[in-house]
């Protein structure tokens, strides 16, 4: 345990200065602060998300795989330790396939947790109101532990080699990093082929002309194909949720569950996908944590 969290502070200290460079030289948002609002809280994220949330994962997917195995006649190991023709294959094409599908299911899961049952979960992330790389890591335990099941699962179930799977999640975590740094990055010709900063701080902005887009990890080419895709030349300049949510971490992990009449809950919600569907609602004043 010590030692992990010497690891993760190590870490931390080398992509606070990478990143505070890179926003030095390429800002997205010139004026907002290093130290901005909910810094405090999300440093505690850094450390609270891999030392006590995703402790727990590894045993949530074995138990979730346990019916399958159980279904199939094979035994737990058997299944997570690869099988069938996928298993077979080379590593570095398995490699290949798992960041393909994988962006696929992420891309799914991603637009479920925007849906009205899962929002409030979810809701937690878009509560920045000022975006950085480290606000990449403010995610409910319950998010976090279901958004990843939601794609290893599958995965797994399916074949691969759960060493190419299990490379795959800390990937998908530093590229989540780099997308919601503040910077101006869109890769030029290659915004249509790559997730970029500025692709996914769109999807955090709080204007409604970017609610509920944007939804890839990796490949905008699933935005592009359904319809999701939203990326003008400028940058956003607000970001949040329609409800405020008091910005610290034992307020965070009890908001999913707080009783609320079905107004706030509503209003709770971003438009989009997940819109007010009541119009005598959709004038009412959002309610304040």
């Amino acid at each position: 345990m010590v030692k992990r969290f010497v690891a993760l502070l190590v870490a931390f200290a080398a992509l606070f200065i990478i990143f505070w460079t890179l926003r030095v030289l390429w800002p997205g948002a010139p004026q907002q602060r290093t130290f901005r609002r909910g810094f405090v809280t999300d440093c505690l994220y850094w450390f609270w998300t891999p030392l006590v949330t995703r402790a727990v994962t590894p045993v949530a997917v074995a138990i979730a795989l346990l019916p399958f195995a159980m279904l199939f006649g094979m035994s737990l190991k058997e299944l997570i330790g690869g099988h069938g023709s996928l298993a077979k294959q080379p590593l570095l094409v398995q490699g290949m396939e798992v960041f393909v599908l994988g962006d696929f299911l992420g891309y799914w899961q991603h637009r479920m947790f925007h849906r009205r049952a899962l929002w409030r979960f979810h809701a937690i992330h878009h509560s920045s109101t000022e975006l950085d790389w480290l606000s990449s890591v403010r995610l409910h335990p319950v998010n976090d532990a279901l958004s990843r099941l939601m794609v290893a699962l599958p995965l797994v179930f399916a074949g691969f080699n759960t060493s190419v799977v299990a490379f795959y999640a800390p990937f998908t975590t530093f590229y989540a990093i780099l997308v919601h740094a503040n910077v101006s990055w869109d890769y030029g010709p290659l915004r249509f082929v790559f997730a970029s900063p500025s692709f996914h701080r769109w999807h955090h902005t709080s204007a409604d002309e970017g609610q509920d887009k944007n939804f890839a990890g990796a490949l905008p080419f699933w935005d592009l194909l359904f319809g999701t895709f939203y990326m003008p030349r400028r940058q956003p300049i607000v970001f949040g949720t329609k409800e405020r949510i008091r910005e610290n971490l034992l307020a965070h992990l009890i908001f999913p569950f707080r009783t609320t009449n079905s107004a706030s809950r509503l209003l709770a919600s971003r438009p989009g996908t997940h819109a007010l569907d009541t119009p005598q609602l959709a004038n009412a004043q959002p309610r304040r944590c």
